[in-house]
């Protein structure tokens, strides 16, 4: 399944759980520029690459009030230990019931070695301070991902 959200739709009125065990409210966040990137599991190594890469930008994203927050299924004590582990900065969030991947449509089908399965589709969703979908990436290569991102960010 494919999201709905399509470029100017607002952020949807989703709840997300920190690592730290606090309640994320996505529409509240709105008044600042929001990157939500959706990744498969904690502590693989694209995964970690790419928190590191998001880590290592937090110092710009912050000096444009941009707050940048990394979703995935994993349970918020895997997201303590993965964030502990990699020393990472990067606000991660728990989606163990997946409705907020259902809502941003990166709970879909993929294959790997001839096997079908559900998982998250790498996917990065940037909101501008109005609380509007401004771009998307979708199956995202991690390479470089975080920098086009900020890119976009100083853009809006």
């Amino acid at each position: 399944m494919m999201s709905a959200l399509e470029i100017g739709d607002a952020v949807p009125a989703v709840k997300l759980v920190a690592a730290d065990g606090a309640t994320i409210d996505l529409a509240a966040m709105a008044g600042a520029p929001l990157v939500v990137y959706f990744y498969p599991k904690a502590d693989t190594p694209g995964c970690t690459t790419e928190a590191q890469d998001f880590t290592r930008l937090a110092p710009e994203f912050a000096h444009l009030t941009a707050q940048v927050l990394a979703v995935s299924r994993d349970a918020p004590a895997k997201l303590c230990k993965f964030r502990d582990k990699y020393g990472l900065t990067v606000r991660l969030a728990s989606d163990e019931d997946g409705t907020v991947c259902e809502a941003f449509g990166t709970w879909v089908e993929k294959q790997n070695y001839g096997r079908t399965y559900m998982g998250i589709e790498r996917s990065t969703f940037l909101f501008d301070r109005d609380g509007k979908l401004a771009k998307i990436w979708r199956k995202v290569r991690v390479k470089g991902h975080a920098d086009a991102v900020l890119e976009a960010a100083r853009a809006l």
